[in-house]
């Protein structure tokens, strides 16, 4: 069975923080922002777009209306049966044609079928007789006549593109067929293409000047609004890579120094006053400590030392006596472990408020500490298998990956019987070194694996006076895993207890991996 404890322990967070949590995200501001910018010009895009087709075919009307007027006014003299009246029709063409405008007539004879049936007959702006046939030749292959070319029938609006003999562009807007019994006339009304300047006839509507100078200046203000969304995220995250940087030990400038966006300097000048205080508070502690031990060291040792004159002084056979002085004895030994006791718990809050981050050889350190113990496993005729990976390195403080260690083994001497057999296994799994302490004893119930690691927690008979004591936490107060889980908690670590399948508790360590 297996407990984990992973984290330091939080009050419960009210359900309306994670509500509203991906609304105040910034990268999901920024999700919204881009659907914003992409949904925003479609939909006015379509809209402006329906506009300018209603806006396109009022004026297509108005043109072929104007064509249609065109023809009309010439149905007349087109109707005439004699050739005499066909040099009028230049100069009746003229009347109609102005600086933006021309009209083109072409006629077919009765009889013939197909476009190419079609000849010149008259034109404004005048085209050359050198230059008819290539004319006549475009406009077929435009296919202007292509509705003309089995009836004559049908009046034609249209917007295309047609280039002058003179190299001159001009848009072909309307044809009109005149039906007549020599044959089928076509009369074609042209427009200037500046006369359409800036409206979508002959071209896409995104293609007009009005869109692609809104598109471009929308491109230009989404590229900048998020543009400045990434920059404050880049800022963000830099800021977190410095708050990382700094807690870790692996940088010992300030926010300040190391800040590069101007907005963020006065949050970084707080980050450094905030980090500054709690080093001081961190080393206030320590100091503390140090000395309220030292103050209380003194006066207990006295008193332990005047135990001895005490003991001489009263005779063996003074029952009362000696139990008085063994009581006293007790007593002194168990204020020094308070004593220490105290002290750890402060030198523990002040790590916790300023851990030590170097890149240590956990190796060595687990190594080292196992040769310190040798005397006491051979004393116990207890057998030590190591099997420490080499070179593993570790982000953590000596100090505090050694009261880690002292703890643990400790624990595991204590209650593994005489001749039996401690596991301790150092290896790398899944980038975090990982640490394993086996022992025989007696494992832990299964309800109390997570409690162990709670303070004041310890599933130990207290001893009796004269029995030999615990170590430097003393006789089983149930701090030492405690000690350990807040130590491995503030480096980022964590630890959990496993009963092992044929006997025994196994306690699991990990540690962060140095770079």
């Amino acid at each position: 069975m297996t407990a984990r404890v992973e984290g330091p322990a939080s009050r419960p967070v009210p359900s309306s923080f994670y509500f509203g949590l991906p609304f105040r995200s910034l990268i999901s501001k920024l999700m919204l922002l881009l659907i914003i910018f992409c949904a925003v010009p479609i939909i006015l895009y379509i809209q402006f777009r329906e506009a300018d087709a209603e806006k396109r075919f009022l004026l297509m009307e108005s043109v072929r209306e104007q064509g249609r007027m065109v023809a009309e006014s010439l149905r007349p003299l087109l109707e005439q049966q004699e050739i005499s009246s066909l040099p009028l029709l230049n100069d009746e063409v003229a009347r109609f044609a102005t600086q933006q405008t021309g009209v083109k007539v072409l006629f077919r004879p009765a009889g013939e079928f197909g476009a190419e049936s079609f000849f010149f007959v008259a034109s404004q702006p005048t085209i050359g007789p050198t230059e008819l046939d290539a004319e006549r030749d475009r406009l077929v292959e435009r296919g202007v006549f292509d509705n003309l070319a089995q009836s004559c029938w049908g009046e034609l609006s249209m917007a295309l593109r047609h280039r002058r003999p003179s190299g001159a562009e001009e848009l072909l807007t309307s044809i009109t067929p005149i039906n007549t019994g020599a044959g089928c006339w076509a009369v074609i009304t042209t427009h200037s293409t500046t006369e359409f300047l800036g409206t979508s006839i002959d071209q896409p509507y995104w293609k007009t000047i009005e869109v692609r100078i809104a598109a471009a200046i929308y491109f230009a203000m989404a590229i900048f609004t998020i543009g400045l969304f990434v920059s404050i995220w880049r800022g963000l995250m830099r800021f977190r890579r410095l708050a990382r940087s700094i807690r870790t030990g692996a940088s010992h400038v300030s926010f300040a120094q190391q800040n590069r966006v101007p907005e963020l300097a006065p949050v970084a000048e707080e980050f450094d006053r905030m980090t500054i205080a709690l080093q001081d508070s961190a080393e206030s502690i320590r100091l503390a400590a140090e000395d309220n031990a030292h103050a209380f060291k003194t006066p207990i040792a006295i008193m332990r030392q005047s135990l001895e004159p005490l003991r001489r002084m009263v005779a063996p056979e003074e029952v009362r006596g000696q139990r008085a002085l063994d009581v006293l004895e007790v007593s002194i030994d168990r204020l020094d472990h308070l004593v220490a006791y105290a002290r750890r718990l402060e030198e523990t809050t002040a790590e916790l408020l300023d851990p030590p981050r170097q890149r240590i050889c956990l190796t060595h350190i687990v190594e080292r500490m196992l040769s310190a113990y040798a005397d006491t496993f051979a004393s116990r005729r207890l057998i030590l298998d190591a099997r420490l990976q080499p070179d593993i390195f570790a982000l953590a403080g000596e100090d505090l990956v050694e009261t880690v260690l002292e703890n643990i083994f400790d624990n595991a001497i204590e209650v593994s019987p005489n001749g039996s057999k401690i596991i301790v296994e150092l290896r790398s799994v899944q980038g975090r070194a990982e640490l394993a302490v086996l022992d025989r004893g007696p494992g832990v119930p299964h309800g109390e694996l997570t409690r162990i690691f709670e303070r004041y927690v310890s599933l130990r008979s207290r001893p009796k006076p004269g029995d030999e004591e615990g170590g430097e936490g003393g006789p089983h107060m149930g701090i030492g895993l405690w000690i350990v889980r807040r130590n491995l908690q503030a480096i980022g670590g964590s630890v959990r207890a496993e009963n092992r399948p044929d006997g025994g508790l196994a306690m699991v360590m990990r540690f962060p991996l140095a770079g």
